[in-house]
């Protein structure tokens, strides 16, 4: 049974959806499934037009930006890995006390190879009751160039993911003011596909599911040591010692789901942030961009955990 998975950027906080494929928890479950890596993240969602691709993992973000062009496209999200926000604000300098008015006052830079960072954070200051665009912002520069106008005081705070972050604080070059994970559940990463291939290939995608769900167990129940040496393959020009920091900081905030169900409540908070925003205008509903039968009949069925 093979199946072409997709990933939309290579980052650790998709470290299950790695750990599984390099522990064989597909092949456990009778599956061959190959890893392909999307030519941008903008065209995440466009391997299924043509057929070369099967299964995607990405952010409900995508899906609602591929209805927003196209109502008809039916995808569908089916299996919950990253239930919280990944990125952080990185400062040059110490703020124990940081609120997010302060950044009225400081030059700030937004992550531009994905939108849902900035998307997030701009509903976090709406809700806030502060303007978003009263934010002196640089928004057209990658994290690494970020990174490096941080460390050349050219900015003050940064917003990154790991393993960004790590280095920073290695060379003492920035501070953690705070992690976007503290706001609750935001639905960041899942699996998704089209309707029509849930249906006609439903038994291989409830055993992707399973495989998820037991290497999601495997994962909560290891040290990061083990999770950052099972997918150091994936990371080889990151430090081992670098990449197990960053995943006990993630493990720490709750980034990974325990299970594969997608909860409507981090959803609507992805979705409020992406029509704030004005990503789209007409966010589809949770009933009809998720659907969690496969993920609740895994769950009723309690596979063990993955072994490593």
């Amino acid at each position: 049974m093979a199946i072409v998975l997709q990933e939309t950027l290579r980052a650790p906080f998709y470290a299950p959806f790695y750990a599984a494929l390099a522990l064989g928890a597909y092949r456990q479950e009778g599956l061959d499934v190959s890893l392909v890596t999307a030519p941008t993240p903008t065209a995440a969602a466009r391997g299924f037009a043509d057929g070369s691709v099967d299964v995607a993992w990405g952010g409900p973000m995508r899906v609602l930006k591929t209805y927003e062009e196209d109502p008809d496209c039916d995808l569908v999200c089916f299996c919950e890995v990253v239930t919280r926000d990944p990125f952080f604000l990185i400062g040059a300098t110490a703020n124990p006390d940081f609120e997010l008015k302060d950044l009225a006052q400081l030059r700030l830079a937004t992550v531009s190879e994905v939108p849902t960072p900035w998307l997030m954070l701009q509903e976090d200051l709406r809700r806030a009751k502060l303007d978003p665009d009263r934010i002196q912002r640089v928004s057209d520069r990658s994290m690494a160039e970020n990174c490096a106008a941080l460390r050349a005081g050219a900015i003050d705070v940064v917003q990154a993911f790991q393993p960004f972050v790590e280095a920073l604080l290695e060379d003492q070059a920035g501070h953690i003011w705070s992690a976007a994970a503290d706001r609750g559940p935001t639905s960041y990463t899942t699996l998704y596909a089209p309707r029509a291939l849930l249906a006609a290939r439903q038994q291989e995608c409830e055993a992707m599911v399973r495989a998820l769900y037991r290497t999601l167990k495997w994962v909560s129940g290891t040290d990061a040591a083990a999770l950052a040496a099972a997918i150091a393959g994936y990371f080889p020009d990151v430090p081992p010692a670098r990449l197990a920091t960053a995943l006990d900081r993630y493990r720490a905030l709750g980034i990974w789901g325990r299970d594969p169900r997608l909860p409507r409540q981090g959803y609507e908070r992805l979705r409020a942030g992406l029509l704030s925003g004005g990503l789209v205008a007409n966010a589809m509903a949770y009933e009809r961009v998720v659907d969690n039968s496969l993920a609740e009949r895994v769950m009723g069925q309690d596979p063990p955990a993955l072994k490593g």
